[in-house]
């Protein structure tokens, strides 16, 4: 693996970026990052790209001096990890990186989805985590676990399908000091007492769970899927006064964090009218229509 870089970008040639996924002709990544760039002065362009797992490897070989980064999503997250020539910390710790910068010494990859639930979380006004469900055990649900343990959750309980998909999620969390309780899918409407904040991970056409008026009053929903939206699930909570995250928030949050990835070669350096180019990209997400695509 490469040391990180101190001289970033390497060529202001590099100009060209995409969303790497499938499906993906839908995806709203094109209109918040191209948002983000006007606002920013950027002149970059940024396209959607239909790439399965299997084409990833010619894709990512016969990218020129014109590229300068990539987001990925499903199914793209874990695969893209082996090809990378630098990974952070963060990626090696959830096993998955949504964004990979081109540089002219390789690929290098970020996790962009921790941050963004946690901003996710922050602006909803939950400061601070306790009890946290999970609903999924998929690529997605190991960066929101992480984030809800940066915020504070001692204990997460995660339901999935197939319990034995989970195992991974719980090596990860009590890894980090946390307890992890593995369930099955089903008990999560049976439980009464409610947590700090369930997340759904799934996609909205696959939650067939229905959860009782006070635990809908009393905890958050974090719905990472948004199409259509609302969805039944978030809806449930909206009838009942709850407090309701929704995937666009996630989108934004873990894009502008790409943004700063790709303009400087880190997560954590502000980007000048970075206020702005939310609000940009704010406006583009509420301008498109319902879009497929998972974060």
């Amino acid at each position: 693996m490469l040391e990180r870089s101190t001289q970033f970008p390497s060529s202001p040639s590099r100009t060209r970026l995409a969303v790497l996924g499938s499906p993906i002709a839908h995806s709203l990544s094109p209109a918040i990052h191209r948002a983000a760039y006007e606002t920013l002065g950027f002149d970059w362009e940024y396209d959607a790209i239909e790439l399965s797992g299997e084409s990833l490897p010619a894709f990512l070989s016969a990218l020129d001096g014109r590229w300068r980064g990539l987001s990925l999503t499903m199914p793209l997250k874990r695969d893209v990890v082996s090809l990378l020539d630098w990974a952070d910390p963060l990626v090696e710790l959830v096993g998955g990186a949504n964004t990979v910068v081109v540089s002219d010494d390789g690929l290098r990859g970020f996790n962009t989805d921790v941050e963004g639930a946690m901003r996710s979380i922050l602006d909803a006004g939950l400061s601070e985590l306790r009890a946290v469900w999970i609903l999924g055990a998929g690529a997605t649900a190991a960066s929101l676990l992480v984030a809800a343990i940066r915020m504070g959750a001692s204990t997460i309980t995660v339901f999935a399908r197939t319990p034995s998909k989970a195992s991974p999620l719980q090596e990860l969390g009590e890894s980090l000091g946390a307890t992890v309780i593995v369930r099955q899918w089903r008990e999560a409407a049976e439980i009464s007492e409610p947590p700090t904040v369930i997340i759904t991970t799934v996609p909205g056409g696959a939650m067939d769970l229905k959860f009782a008026l006070s635990v809908r009053e009393a905890a958050a929903l974090f719905d990472v899927a948004y199409d259509p939206w609302p969805s039944a699930v978030a809806q449930s909570w909206f009838d009942a006064g709850g407090t309701v995250i929704s995937g666009h928030d996630l989108l934004v949050n873990q894009a502008i964090a790409q943004v700063r990835i790709f303009a400087s070669g880190v997560a954590d350096v502000p980007l000048s009218r970075e206020a702005d180019a939310i609000d940009a990209m704010r406006r583009a997400v509420s301008e498109q229509p319902q879009a497929h695509e998972t974060s």
